[in-house]
This record gives C-alpha cells, sequence and structure tokens, in this order.
C-alpha cells in the first residue's frame, strides 16, 4: 500500500523459537528531520498544528520529511524556513533515534538551530495548517510536565537538547 508519505511493506518471517511463520508489517518512508529552533534570546520557535491522528492540535517543534539525497542541516533549514519562515544563523547536529523501530525502518534526525530570525513568510504543504508560537525555553519543561506538549518526537527533541546543554 502506497499512503503518499509512507509505504506498506509484508515480510513473510520464520519464528526462532517456533518455526512457523508469520506475516510483519513494516511503515517504509523516509527519513526525518526534527528542528529545536532557538532565537537569540531563547525563545523556541514552535508551531501549532492539527494531527489527524488524534484529532488534536499539537504544540511542536517544526519538522518533517527529508527529501532523497539531502543532508540532516539543509533538510532542517528547508523545513524551518517553509512551516515557520525562521532562518537559523547555525544548526549542530543533536541525534538521531529509530522513531518506532517494530513497526518503522526510518530515522528521526534531531538539530539545534539558533540565532533564528524571520526571514520570510511560510511556504506550507497543500494538507498543513500551521500558526508560529513563540515560547521560551524555560516554559517547555512545564509544558510538557501539564500535557501542552505531547507529540513524543518533540519532546525527544528536548531531550536531546538538555544532553547537549548538560555537555
Amino acid at each position: 500500500m502506497d499512503g503518499r508519505i509512507f509505504k506498506v511493506r509484508r515480510d513473510t518471517v520464520i519464528n526462532p523459537r517456533t518455526g512457523h511463520p508469520h506475516d510483519m508489517y513494516v511503515l517504509e518512508q523516509s527519513d526525518w528531520v526534527n528542528v529545536i529552533p532557538l532565537t537569540d534570546d531563547d525563545q523556541v520557535v514552535m508551531i501549532e498544528q492539527w494531527r489527524h491522528g488524534t484529532r488534536t492540535v499539537e504544540l511542536e517543534t517544526p519538522g518533517g520529511l527529508m527529501d532523497e539525497g539531502e543532508g540532516i542541516e539543509a533538510a532542517a533549514r528547508r523545513e524551518l524556513l517553509e512551516e515557520t519562515g525562521y532562518a537559523p544563523a547555525k544548526v549542530e547536529r543533536l541525534g538521531t533515534v529509530f522513531p518506532n523501530p517494530a513497526i518503522q525502518h526510518n530515522r528521526q534526525h534531531y538539530v539545534l538551530a539558533t540565532g533564528c530570525r524571520k526571514v520570510a513568510e511560510m511556504q506550507l504543504d497543500h494538507a498543513e495548517d500551521i500558526i508560529v508560537r513563540l515560547v521560551p525555553l524555560r516554559d517547555v519543561a512545564g509544558l510538557i510536565r501539564t500535557g501542552k506538549i505531547m507529540h513524543g518526537i518533540v519532546i525527544g527533541g528536548f531531550y536531546w537538547l538538555d544532553m547537549y546543554r548538560r555537555g
């Protein structure tokens, strides 16, 4: 099945314990990039976006699918500019994870973007409906604790940022 941003692959595998075959399903998709964008005064450039799966508006950091052959830093700059109109002075890789290795084969890359400034208007995809919000970085932990930020990938990005800042 081709779902525009992913394909479903069915593998028939042999259970090593029982020796019996069974079907396993994998979502094949491009790697993703998620950006933690900070202004010079430690405001996080965040977005509010409707998420159909949960039927909720989520407070998130910008990110998305990487284009074929696109580098991590280039994808981070592109997604940040498209979704917010902000551009960074500097980008640095924070880390990489498997979002859900049980059913997905892609990687999730985290990037810190600093010195972010508004330089353009948003360039949204046909299905995106985004509002940009500047959120003080010092408020993020409380927003996670109180459930105002619920997106696991976004929370993972702030974890990577915390590890980076601790050295």
